[in-house]
This record gives C-alpha cells, sequence and structure tokens, in this order.
C-alpha cells in the first residue's frame, strides 16, 4: 500500500526537478530544432512555388514566342505562295499570248493555202468540167 510520509514528497520534488531539467535539456533544444527544421521546409516549399511559377511564366512566354514565330512564317510562307502564284499567272499569261499569236498566225497561214486552192480549183473546174463530161461521153467536148 502507498504510505504518505517524507518519502512520497521527496519523490514529487525529484520528479518537478526532473520535468524542469528535462525541459530545459531536452525538450527545448529539440522543440527549436524542429521549429528550425519546419521554417527551413517552409522557405523551401515557398521557394519552390515559386520557381514553378517562373517555370509557368517563362514557358508561357517561349510559348508564345513559339505563336508569333509561327504567324510570321505563315505570313511569309503565304506572302511568297502569293509572289509564285502571281509569277506563274503572268508568265501563263505570256505564254498564252505568244501560242494565240501562232495559232492566229497559222490560222491565216491556213486560209491562205485555203484560198488558194479554192483559187486553183474554180480555176480548173471548167477545165475539169470538160476532161469529166468527155469521158463520160466518150468525146472530146472542144468546140
Amino acid at each position: 500500500m502507498i504510505t504518505i510520509d517524507i518519502t512520497l514528497v521527496i519523490h514529487i520534488i525529484n520528479m518537478i526537478v526532473l520535468m524542469v531539467v528535462l525541459n530545459a535539456i531536452l525538450y527545448k533544444p529539440v522543440l527549436g530544432i524542429l521549429e528550425k527544421r519546419r521554417d527551413k521546409v517552409d522557405s523551401l516549399n515557398n521557394d519552390v512555388e515559386q520557381f514553378e511559377e517562373n517555370a509557368r511564366h517563362r514557358q508561357a512566354e517561349v510559348d508564345k514566342k513559339i505563336h508569333e514565330a509561327s504567324m510570321r512564317a505563315k505570313k511569309a510562307l503565304d506572302g511568297a505562295r502569293s509572289e509564285a502564284q502571281a509569277a506563274g499567272a503572268d508568265k501563263l499569261a505570256v505564254i498564252r499570248e505568244e501560242a494565240d499569236g501562232e495559232k492566229e498566225k497559222q490560222l491565216s497561214e491556213l486560209r491562205s493555202q485555203i484560198d488558194t486552192a479554192r483559187k486553183e480549183l474554180q480555176d480548173n473546174a471548167a477545165g475539169f468540167a470538160q476532161e469529166m463530161a468527155g469521158k463520160i461521153l466518150g468525146r472530146s467536148l472542144e468546140a
């Protein structure tokens, strides 16, 4: 059984002294180290968040610059394409004009040949008619 005497009071005082000594020697330094570690971890977390935010901003800037460069390249390509089409259309028009001129020249030559052949046929038509009539009748029709 527990007896209440002087030893109980000594044990209580011993426990209080032990708590004060342990608090001063062990608990406060450990709690201080844990507090410093917590502050350092919080500081590092804040730094990481700031670096991530900077990385997002830089990535957004890079994406914007890439988009702008892409748009400039597309405009340059479209401009070059339209210039090439215009130059091609000009050359095609020149070639068509040359072809039309050559066609007209050949058509006029062909018309003149047809007119010449027609004249010759008309000039010789009377002679051919007499000759054919002579062959059909079997005698000469010269009068």
